[in-house]
């Protein structure tokens, strides 16, 4: 049973006689004045227009068979169906008039009623109403404030349905709620939260017929039913022995509906006012942008993590491909064998040194690696010749930096160290190759392997000598600041070489070499 309200550009009004002269007469001239009238013959028929379409006043006979005005009178109390009521009785039963009032009537008019009067009983109490609705209007307004309030503080889809839910239960005499949401993956709608009032068991939650809910919801209505009427909504067939009312709203998000939200009475006489379906209309309504953003925000997490789990795929495959590279350059010459490795660890400490970003000694790091990735084009022999190089051999050498330039250049994760295999040959005075720059003219990266690599090699064996003391290669380096090397990065070697020995000093005063991945736990710094 939908529930539907009376259009009209003025307001709606239920005329309830038995006599169908009288509710003809009224109707018409009601008509005239611009009201929107229904009629109804007998107060059983009254109470059930009234249950399903709001109605802004009722005017009523007090002697009727069946169902009296009185007891229509308490029906629209005990239901909290929001109307006002006027009575017509003769003047024979004025104090039953009286007593009608009492029971909730706004006012009466004595048969025969002049027209007039009905008019202007009629519009004092639609008055004295719209007026009661002002009052109580930013009241209402306040309470939805602080439930949107509350939503939009949480991104979380369970803290957002428990909101919901508690508003619910505040904002309306319902003795259970409860909210069910479609599921994605089947479109089966699944009960995600459910709440009752103290007294009442949640066992006593009946299970929705969504099947038969949807096909209201989708001719655009809610759902209001009284427990009589309300059997073809549930699974169960008893339902009319437990539930007295009954309203389902619809959930939409992105334009489709996608829950709906239930609210059940079993309490006698207990039923939802047409304020209570507003409030909870939008509520629902509320419910659905707040339960579309918590489930963007549950995407857009999962795709982070996705998106994460990538990344660190992505950079666990570049670090294996850089010590690959590494590790193919070394494999074949044991004097140079560890050189790279080394270098790499004289440059973090350099770059540590010189206070850089994290993600720049990163980048150095792993151009110490990668430095002299350009001399896999060289041969053996010349590499590892016992006597100086010739003319030809000096030449073909010298490519080496440029040989690890267009490497590199052709792997899009490695172009960053590109600068240090391209210049960590370059002199500080501009004496060096390939290109002959100078300075600050030489990339940062390849002025700190330079240095690295340069007393790397003067500390190691090699074909042609044996390796020189720390002491010699040390007084060489500050021998050549200025010329060779950038003096302010000598410096800054200077210290942290000496406290790099200090911490690792054994095996006759030789430097304990580590591998970077040792480097790495012992600066608490994440290189490679």
């Amino acid at each position: 049973m939908s529930t539907t309200t009376a259009s009209s550009s003025g307001p709606s009004v239920l005329v309830v006689d038995d006599e169908p002269l009288i509710t003809k007469v009224l109707s018409e001239f009601l008509e005239l004045e611009g009201y929107k009238v229904d009629v109804s013959h007998g107060g059983n028929q009254a109470l059930q227009k009234l249950r399903t379409t709001a109605f802004d006043a009722v005017i009523t006979d007090l002697k009727m068979p069946g169902v009296t005005g009185l007891e229509l009178l308490d029906s629209i109390k005990a239901e909290q169906i929001d109307t006002v009521t006027l009575v017509m009785t003769g003047y024979g039963t004025v104090e039953t008039a009286i007593q009608a009032m009492k029971r909730g009537a706004y006012d009466y008019v004595l048969k025969p009623f002049k027209m007039e009067d009905v008019l202007s009983t009629l519009s004092k109490a639609l008055t004295e109403q719209r007026l009661a609705k002002n009052a109580k209007a930013p009241k209402e307004a306040q309470s939805i404030f602080r439930v949107a309030e509350a939503i939009s503080s949480s991104l979380e889809i369970d803290d957002v349905l428990e909101i919901i839910i508690s508003a619910v239960l505040d904002e309306s005499s319902a003795d259970m709620v409860s909210i069910h949401l479609a599921d994605p993956k089947t479109g089966n709608f699944d009960e995600r939260i459910k709440k009752a009032t103290d007294h009442v068991l949640l066992e006593n939650i009946p299970t929705p017929h969504h099947k038969e809910i949807l096909s209201v919801f989708d001719t655009g209505h809610s759902i209001l039913a009284d427990g009589s009427s309300a059997h073809r909504y549930f699974t169960e067939k008893n339902v009319s022995n437990k539930l007295k009312f009954f309203l389902s709203i619809p959930i939409t998000m992105t334009g489709k509906i996608s829950g709906s939200l239930n609210v059940f009475s079993l309490t006698e006489g207990k039923s939802f006012s047409k304020q209570c379906h507003s409030i909870l209309k939008v509520l629902a309504t509320k419910a659905g942008v707040a339960l579309e953003n918590a489930q963007l925000y549950d995407d857009l997490q999962h795709k982070n993590e996705r998106l994460t789990d990538a990344q660190n795929l992505l950079d666990d495959n570049y670090q294996q491909t850089i010590l690959g590279f590494a590790q193919a350059l070394e494999e074949s010459d044991h004097y140079t064998r560890g050189h790279s490795e080394r270098v790499s660890i004289y440059s973090g400490l350099i770059a540590e040194g010189l206070s850089l970003p994290p993600e720049e000694i990163r980048t150095i790091v792993r151009a110490g690696l990668m430095h002299d990735i350009g001399k896999l084009g060289l041969r053996y022999e010349m590499l590892n010749k016992p006597g100086p190089l010739n003319t030809d051999e000096k030449i073909l050498f010298r490519e080496h930096p440029i040989k690890g330039k267009r490497i590199l250049q052709t792997i899009p994760c490695m172009r960053n160290l590109v600068d240090a295999a391209w210049c960590h040959h370059e002199f500080f005075n501009g004496g060096g190759y390939p290109r002959g720059i100078s300075g600050h003219q030489i990339p940062l990266s390849g002025r700190i392997v330079q240095i690295a690599d340069a007393y790397d090699a003067m500390t190691s064996d090699r074909a042609y000598r044996k390796a020189l003391s720390h002491d010699v290669a040390v007084q060489e380096l500050v021998r050549c600041a200025g010329t060779q090397f950038d003096p302010e990065i000598v410096d800054v070697f200077m210290k942290v070489i000496e406290s790099y020995r200090k911490n690792d000093y054994s095996n006759g005063g030789k430097v304990t070499l580590r591998l970077v991945e040792n480097f790495e736990k012992t600066n608490k710094t994440a290189f490679i």
